[in-house]
This record gives structure tokens, sequence and C-alpha cells, in this order.
């Protein structure tokens, strides 16, 4: 059984909490503008697990013992911060994988798998993002039903959220870089562009 009362009052605020600008949504953004909403999904995909991770391990309390040893986020904040920041330097520079190219049209891939782990680190590495899961989600559990099937839907509704958000963000940074495009200023949409990752870097490895 699941309180549907909850589960009502739940949704609009998982939706406020995920359009929130944060570093996941400036990241959505950033490869949206230089990658494209197709090659994004792979980022959002690292980035969904990630946050079913967090939102499963704040619920079980996990993630109140791991607030308690902060070394636990330091490998996963500090590189990843770094590789993030690196990621962004190359972009300002129009150099990299993910930086355009004024001569061809397009963008040189970047592997699956390394944009499911920027999407993936970027979720998990988070402490704020843990602390603020294990103050949202107490209310909206009921004791009087049994907890396995609520925090499925929880889960469930967190993950959609999300998903639907970082579209929005993604298109619209797709949407950017046409206009940038279109006004011949490649260079421009590259170091907005870079200056975007290297904020989410320093953003997670401050956080």
């Amino acid at each position: 059984m699941v309180s549907l009362s909850l589960i009502g009052a739940f949704i609009p605020t998982a939706f406020f909490v995920s359009i929130t600008p944060g570093m996941c949504m400036t990241l959505a953004l950033t490869l949206g503008m230089t990658i494209g909403l197709r090659r994004t999904l792979w980022m959002m995909a690292g980035e969904l697990v990630g946050v079913g991770i967090v939102v499963v391990a704040s619920a079980l309390g996990v993630a109140t013992v791991m607030l308690q040893y902060p070394a636990v986020f330091a490998v996963f904040k500090y590189v990843g911060g770094a590789y993030l920041a690196w990621l962004g330097i190359q972009m300002w520079r129009s150099r990299g994988r993910m930086a355009l190219s004024a001569e061809v049209d397009g963008v040189k891939t970047a592997k699956a798998t390394a944009l499911m782990a920027q999407g993936f680190v970027t979720a998990i590495a988070n402490p704020k993002g843990w602390a603020f899961m294990i103050s949202l989600l107490p209310p909206f559990i009921s004791l009087e039903h049994a907890i396995a099937p609520q925090l499925s839907v929880l889960v469930a509704i967190i993950l959609v959220t999300e998903l639907i958000c970082m579209t929005l963000y993604a298109t619209g940074g797709r949407s950017l870089r046409r206009f940038l495009e279109k006004s011949g200023n490649v260079r421009v949409l590259n170091r907005v562009a870079g200056t975007l990752m290297i904020g989410v870097g320093i953003w997670l490895a401050s956080s």
C-alpha cells in the first residue's frame, strides 16, 4: 500500500527540486550546447544511476553514516571536480572531444562511458545532495504502510523528474548552440560551455 496523498504532494516537490539549477542541470545544459541532446543522454543515464543510489541509500540510513565521514567523498569530489574542470579548460581553448570545431560541422564524439561517468560522479559525489535527500524523504514516507513500495514509487518519481528536467536543460543548451552557430561565433560557444563546465567542477570540489 502507498499513501496517495503523500505521493501527490511529493510529485510537485520533486519537480521543483529537480528543475532548480544545480550541478547536474548545469552539466546537462553544457553538454547540450556542445555535443547535443542525443549524446547527452549517456550522461543522464549515469546521473540517474547515481541519483538512484543516493535516494535509496538515504532512505536506508546509509547516507547518515557516510556524512559523518567526509573522507568518503574526498576522492570522488576532488578527482571528479578536477576532471570536469580540465574538460572545461579544453572546451574553453576549443580543444578536446567536446569542443566544437569551426571547420567541421559537429563535434568529436566523446565516449559513452566517459559521459556516463561524468553524470554518475556528479550525482554521487555531492554531500549536499545526500544531506538534501535525507531531509526530503522522511516527510513523504508513511510508517503505516510498507516501506519498500513507497520507496520504489518515490525513486521512480525522482528519476522521471530528473530526466525531464535534464532534458529541458540540454534542449535549452542545444537551442543556444544553434543561436551562436548562426552568428558564426563558435569560439564564444566553446568558451561559454567551457566556463560552465569549469564552474561545475569547482562547484563539485568545493561542495
